[in-house]
C-alpha cells in the first residue's frame, strides 16, 4: 500500500519538533514527572497558534490527528491547563533561540526592513467596545524583516508609545552580523540611528523628513528599487495578522509578548514548508 503524501499541517510539526530538540532539553529538570517533555508542549504551543485557535479547542481536535500525534510520540493528550502552564513556564529566552534558530531555515540577504505595527490586547468585538466605551489598548510591535524570503530576524513588544527612533537601536544591536541594509521609513529619521548603523557595518537606507529643499535632494537620491523592498515589512504585518489574528489571546503583558514571538517564529515555519 502506497504510503499517504505528508500534509503542509505535518511538515510543520516535524519542522518545529526539529527546531524544539535543538533549542532546549527533553525535560525542565531532573524533579520533571516526565509525563511530557518540552519539545512536545512547544510544538503544541506554535500548532495553537498556527491554527489561531484555543487551547480546548486544539486538543480536542488534535485526538482526530493520528499522524500529528504519533511523529510527537504522544501517547496521552494533555490537558488545556497542562498546556497553559507550560507557555507560563518557557521563559522569553526560549522563543528567542526558537525564532533565532528559524531564521536558519530560509534564505536571507542582509537587506532588512524595520517597521512597527499594532496588535489588539483583545478579541471582544467592535460593537461590544462601543456599546460598554471601552478603549482596546494596542501593543506596539516592531518587527526587523529581511526582505529575501519575508523571514522575521527580531520583533520588539511594548505597551508604551515609545518612538520608533528609540526601538530601532535596539535591534540593530541584537542583530549585529545579520543586517548589511536597512530599509526604514521617516519614523526611524534620526542621526544617532544611521550612526550607529555605520559603526555596526550597517548602510542605513532611512528617508529624511522633508524640513527642506536638502533633505528633498537626498530623498530623490536614494536608491529606489532598493528601498522599494521595505513594503515587504507591510507584507509580513499583514500576513501575522491574516493567519494567525490580529489580537493576542493571552491577559497578562508578559504572555503577550511571549505570544506574539511565537506567532513569528510559526511564521518562519511556515514560509521554510
Amino acid at each position: 500500500m502506497q504510503a499517504l503524501p505528508k500534509s503542509q499541517l505535518l511538515r510543520f510539526v516535524e519542522q518545529a519538533y526539529h527546531l524544539a530538540r535543538r533549542a532546549v532539553a527533553r525535560y525542565s529538570s531532573k524533579f520533571s514527572k516526565r509525563r511530557y517533555t518540552l519539545h512536545q508542549h512547544i510544538v503544541l504551543l506554535c500548532l495553537k497558534v498556527r491554527k489561531n485557535t484555543t487551547y480546548r479547542t486544539l486538543l480536542d481536535e488534535l485526538i482526530e490527528m493520528p499522524r500529528i500525534r504519533s511523529s510527537l510520540n504522544l501517547e496521552e493528550i494533555p490537558s488545556p491547563s497542562t498546556l497553559c502552564k507550560a507557555f507560563n513556564r518557557l521563559d522569553m529566552a526560549v522563543w528567542r533561540v526558537l525564532l533565532n534558530l528559524s531564521v536558519t531555515l530560509l534564505p536571507t540577504n542582509g537587506v532588512v526592513g524595520i517597521d512597527a505595527s499594532g496588535f489588539d490586547r483583545s478579541h471582544a468585538s467592535k460593537h461590544y467596545t462601543k456599546r460598554t466605551k471601552l478603549t482596546i489598548q494596542q501593543l506596539k510591535v516592531t518587527l526587523l524583516v529581511d526582505t529575501r524570503a519575508n523571514a522575521v530576524l527580531d520583533v520588539h513588544v511594548t505597551t508604551t508609545r515609545k518612538h520608533d527612533s528609540k526601538i530601532a537601536p535596539l535591534l540593530i544591536k541584537r542583530n549585529t552580523g545579520e543586517v548589511a541594509v536597512l530599509l526604514g521609513d521617516k519614523g526611524y529619521d534620526d542621526q544617532k540611528i544611521r550612526a550607529l548603523a555605520r559603526e555596526t557595518g550597517v548602510r542605513p537606507l532611512i528617508k529624511h523628513r522633508e524640513f527642506s529643499s536638502l533633505h528633498k535632494a537626498w530623498n530623490a537620491r536614494l536608491d529606489a528599487d532598493l528601498y522599494g523592498q521595505r513594503s515587504q515589512n507591510e507584507t509580513v504585518n499583514s500576513r501575522l495578522k491574516r493567519k494567525y489574528g490580529a489580537f493576542v489571546r493571552s491577559r497578562h503583558w508578559w504572555k503577550q509578548f511571549r505570544e506574539l514571538v511565537v506567532c513569528c517564529l510559526t511564521h518562519n515555519i511556515d514560509k521554510a514548508l
